[in-house]
């Protein structure tokens, strides 16, 4: 097996700009409402043929993975199925550069992007419909992060519409080195749950990153505060990245840790990271375009 002739990907980070979520129903699934981007920052995975099958981490959050199954395996394996093969003949290499337990579908998007790249590479006839398939029963950001585009995302997360039109935004991704796990986070939602899952009014675009962060303050996450109240150390970093000098809005995504901060411009968000790596050293923060 050599990596010499991989298909190397990026597995972007997932951000959710606001996501309402509602009570659980009888399945025990909480409906939600999402608007969903990804950035140009990530884990990288490279997917080379092999005898057998294969799974290589590496990277800087390697150590912080648990020691169950990895939800790329489980992804490929599903795959492996739905063609007829026991496991694919493949080995991946994951360069683990995302905090884990984050926030920013890390996992999903790392599942997401071995199953393009093996399909790819080996050739399998599975269209986006046909991998979305298989991958939804996996978790509710499998969708998503296949898509791997602006989208607005409802139901379990599974239902993908046309995000409105964005313009250039950046922004800062502020993890403050703790895991926020999304099954306690939901828990901690339900001791006060929301009544629905209801959709903002949306327009059909935004003209600018201003246009879109006024916007956002008509929104919310609703993860947010159980979040911060089982990590009070989330609302540190959501309020340092607040507070960043051109900062237009902050949030935290998903279920936590990372909070993120927009900005008018690729400086103004390499500033600020710079800045808030420097006053929070054991921190991790990334400046990044949101597509």
């Amino acid at each position: 097996m050599s990596h010499e002739d991989a298909a190397r990907a990026l597995a972007p980070a997932k951000v959710n700009l606001f996501l309402h979520v509602g009570p659980p129903g009888a399945d025990g699934y909480h409906p939600l409402v999402s608007l969903a981007v990804f950035a140009d920052v990530g884990d990288r995975v490279a997917v080379a043929s092999a005898d057998a099958f294969g799974l290589e981490v590496t990277g800087p959050f390697a150590g912080r993975i648990d020691g169950g199954p990895n939800l790329i395996e489980t992804a490929l394996d599903a795959m492996a199925r739905a063609v007829g093969l026991d496991r694919l003949p493949v080995h991946v290499r994951l360069d683990k550069r995302l905090p884990v337990a984050a926030g920013l579908g890390g996992g999903s998007s790392d599942a997401a992007t071995a199953m393009k790249a093996a399909r790819d590479l080996l050739g399998l006839d599975l269209d986006e419909v046909a991998l979305t398939r298989i991958a939804e029963p996996l978790g509710a950001d499998m969708a998503m992060c296949l898509a791997a585009r602006p989208v607005i995302a409802r139901g379990r997360g599974e239902v993908l519409s046309p995000a409105p039109i964005l313009p250039e935004v950046h922004a800062v991704l502020l993890n403050p080195g703790v895991p926020s796990p999304t099954g306690a986070v939901y828990r901690a939602y339900d001791d006060a749950p929301r009544q629905t899952a209801d959709a903002p009014d949306m327009p059909a675009g935004f003209a600018s990153a201003a246009d879109l962060a006024g916007w956002l303050n008509t929104t919310r996450n609703d993860l947010e505060a159980p979040a911060i109240r089982l990590t009070p150390l989330i609302g540190t970093a959501l309020e340092a990245a607040a507070s960043a000098p051109g900062a237009l809005a902050a949030r935290v995504t998903g279920s936590g840790a990372t909070v993120f901060a927009l900005f008018e411009t690729a400086q103004a968000a390499r500033t600020a990271a710079g800045a808030l790596s420097e006053a929070h050293s054991n921190w991790w923060a990334a400046s990044c375009r949101l597509a």
